[in-house]
């Protein structure tokens, strides 16, 4: 933390590729779903290049106006491995664990539906830990919009602005909290398009590994 920074009172995270991975499932998901209309089907890469946005968000541009059954061919076919496929980032419960017990105040806000994101929380044991977890369609827009900030900040009195960090690892992320008048917190693996992606989403912070993140909280 630079001199002078002062310490978060609220996390926000995003979900896929921040806290968890569960990227094969989501692409066995889109692929099943891309098949049934006929379409190509994409690898792993793309699935998470493509898959940002909420699906009542991406799905119409890619579905057309057949878009609601599309959405509710992939959720049925997420919905059977989402669990046993979930797999917890590096450290992640043990910065959230340590963050909750300084007292800050912990939500998610994804675009993945609300009732599996809220399902896969209680899978990991992790829904304690959360003062919110907000999905795609809680909120009357979904991200980069505001509305899911302001509900995930509902009831702790805390107002978004830049005590409000949002991590999380992509560009709808980043753009959340721009729109939300937040603290960006890059989260993205060392890599050759590292500072790329940097420079483009000028976020306040980047980060690499959770251990990283509570440091920064701590200001150490």
């Amino acid at each position: 933390m630079t001199a002078g920074a002062r310490p978060p009172a609220a996390l926000l995270f995003d979900w896929d590729n921040t806290l968890v991975d569960n990227w094969e499932v989501i692409r066995e998901a889109t692929n099943a779903t891309l098949e049934a209309f006929g379409m190509a089907t994409w690898s792993l890469a793309e699935t998470r290049r493509y898959v940002a946005r909420s699906a009542r968000d991406g799905f119409p541009k890619l579905f057309g106006a057949r878009w609601q059954e599309a959405e509710a061919l992939f959720y049925e076919r997420f919905a059977e491995k989402h669990l046993t496929g979930l797999t917890p980032i590096a450290d992640a419960e043990d910065m959230l664990r340590t963050a909750c017990g300084q007292g800050l105040w912990l939500a998610v806000v994804s675009n993945k539906r609300g009732d599996l994101l809220r399902a896969e929380a209680a899978h990991l044991g992790w829904q304690g830990l959360f003062r919110q977890v907000i999905g795609a369609t809680d909120a009357a827009e979904d991200k980069p919009g505001v509305a899911p900030v302001d509900l995930a900040l509902a009831g702790s009195g805390i107002v978004r602005g830049p005590g409000v960090w949002f991590v999380g690892d992509g560009a709808v992320d980043m753009e959340c909290a721009r729109n939300a008048g937040c603290t960006a917190v890059l989260f993205d693996e060392p890599s050759e398009l590292r500072s790329e992606r940097a420079a483009h989403y000028n976020p306040e912070y980047v980060i690499s590994s959770h251990s990283e993140l509570i440091a920064l909280v701590r200001g150490t």
